[in-house]
């Protein structure tokens, strides 16, 4: 689709304020974090300090969340991390980070979908209707090898659950932002009731032994003592992702100069006090090395014998998961648009339904994709995938500030990152996009590991599913998009916000 026919064309409409904003990043941000890792990450590495751990890795999402929250003052734009890439550094970096945005979210929404799958199978199950495993597990199986990771073998199932819960999400998207806003406001309300509700019932049966040591002394490696709440920190940085969408509806929003910042970093702070809080509950009722299982809040309810509570927190964690599976479909669509118009992308990703105000096509197109990925691979393949470019994503983005803020003057209303910077022949080099950069690294380099530990011992399925994926956004770059975009600048997408504005 040329510049010109996206002129003509249909546009999204400004239609969001900060509340709609504070809800969408809320309901993006919280779901797997709070209702799976935080057992995971207190019972294998810091214990009850897993609240230390949780302040460290919300401190580390504050940083980029503030350079996100400067770039979308600055350019309010459908986009994102992708706009602000294309727009400072140009069109093959852009396209790169695009590319990886668009795995990121696609592995995302299938990881949602076999998390919704999997409490939508276990809440049915406590009523009596059990599901078969032939159509609620994977294709791709895995199996837990002591000090090698994980062996991959292929079963005979299809995980049919999974990909229903990818597809319904597209199909609420694509009959309009109206009415997935509402969706996603109620399963939002749902899902911080349930977690505020655990809390303060679950503050009054906390046994404090529990909580004794504090900071368990270290068992080698990253098990437990300060090493351990470091690890435990990578791990629950990856929790508070998703804060980034708001800055994708920043084209769609009545003031994106003060309501974007508000979105990005109240929602931060929401999530923050709502893991910390959990956290501290949890270890308090569970002794903390025996919440290493999927569903920890639904086992603290179980030992104090509230099975109707128990029901309840998987209904609370399916609204959870639903209101994220929403949220990132938002983004993903948003994203992809933005590339469209550019000339990136086909055409059909920047299609807007004239009556109900959607990305109709790519919401259906970009949900049957995540569908396929829910239904074939299981959650350990793709959280390999997925945390190496959340980590590049992010300190590029930081990058795209630093490099903004040295070449344009400062603009009066924009939002401003604080704790100020240096400049170097000629170059702004600001406090907080440095240390986004450092602690984006920091928090991926266990991942990075990880995936390295699995090709020494010979288990190469994630690592070549990244670089097939890598090589085949290389190719659709130079045989598709470079052509499309050739003539284009770099402010294409600024024009076309013209029309969404």
């Amino acid at each position: 689709m040329t510049q010109q026919e996206n002129q003509t064309s249909p546009s999204l409409r400004p239609s969001l304020g900060w509340a709609g904003l504070l809800v969408l990043g809320v309901a993006n941000i919280l779901g797997a974090g709070v209702f799976v890792m935080t057992g995971t990450a207190a019972a294998s590495f810091a214990g009850p300090a897993v609240t230390i751990s949780f302040v460290l890795a919300g401190f580390a999402c504050l940083l980029v969340g503030l350079c996100y929250a400067e770039l979308a003052s600055r350019l309010p734009e459908s986009g994102s991390s992708y706009t602000y890439c294309r727009r400072t550094f140009g069109a093959l970096p852009g396209w790169a980070l695009g590319w990886l945005l668009f795995l990121e979210y696609n592995i995302a929404a299938s990881m949602l979908g076999l998390g919704f799958g999997g409490y939508l199978v276990s809440l049915l199950a406590d009523f009596g209707i059990h599901v078969p495993a032939s159509v609620s597990t994977s294709l791709v199986t895995t199996t837990l090898v002591d000090g090698t990771g994980f062996q991959f073998g292929v079963g005979h199932s299809v995980n049919l659950v999974a990909a229903a819960a990818c597809l319904s999400a597209g199909i609420i998207l694509a009959l309009g932002i109206s009415k997935s806003a509402l969706v996603n406001t109620v399963l939002v309300v749902v899902k911080v009731l349930v977690l505020v509700g655990f809390v303060l019932a679950g503050m009054h049966a906390v046994d404090p032994a529990n909580w004794q040591p504090y900071v368990p002394a270290n068992e080698g490696g990253f098990t437990y003592g300060w090493e351990g709440i470091a690890r435990a920190a990578s791990l629950l940085f990856f929790a508070f992702l998703g804060f980034e969408t708001v800055s994708t509806a920043a084209a769609e929003t009545r003031n994106p100069h003060r309501d974007v910042p508000i979105g990005i970093l109240g929602s931060l702070a929401i999530c923050a006090l709502l893991y910390v809080s959990v956290a501290t509950v949890l270890t308090g009722l569970v002794p903390f090395r025996e919440l290493g299982v999927a569903d920890p809040i639904a086992l603290a309810v179980d030992r104090i014998g509230w099975p109707l509570i128990a029901t309840l927190i998987k209904i609370g964690a399916l609204a959870g998961l639903g209101s994220v599976l929403l949220a990132n479909a938002f983004g993903h669509s948003r994203v992809c648009y933005a590339m469209s118009s550019d000339g990136f992308l086909p055409g059909l990703f920047s299609v807007v339904h004239p009556k109900r105000n959607s990305l109709w096509k790519a919401n259906l197109t970009l949900a049957s994709l995540a569908a396929l990925g829910a239904a074939l691979l299981p959650i350990s393949v793709l959280a390999d995938m997925i945390s190496l470019g959340v980590a590049l994503t992010f300190a590029m983005v930081a990058a795209a500030l630093i490099d903004l803020r040295s070449r344009e003057p400062e603009k009066a209303g924009r939002f401003r990152v604080p704790l100020g910077g240096v400049w170097i022949n000629g170059i702004w080099f600001g406090t907080v996009p440095v240390l986004a950069i450092v602690v984006s690294f920091l928090m991926t380099l266990p991942v990075l590991l990880d995936l390295v530990n699995q090709i020494r011992h010979g288990e190469w399925l994630p690592a070549c599913l990244l670089l097939t994926y890598l090589a085949i956004g290389l190719a659709i770059y130079m045989w598709y998009g470079k052509p499309r975009a050739q003539g284009q600048p770099p402010a294409a997408t600024a024009e076309l916000s013209g029309s969404l504005n």
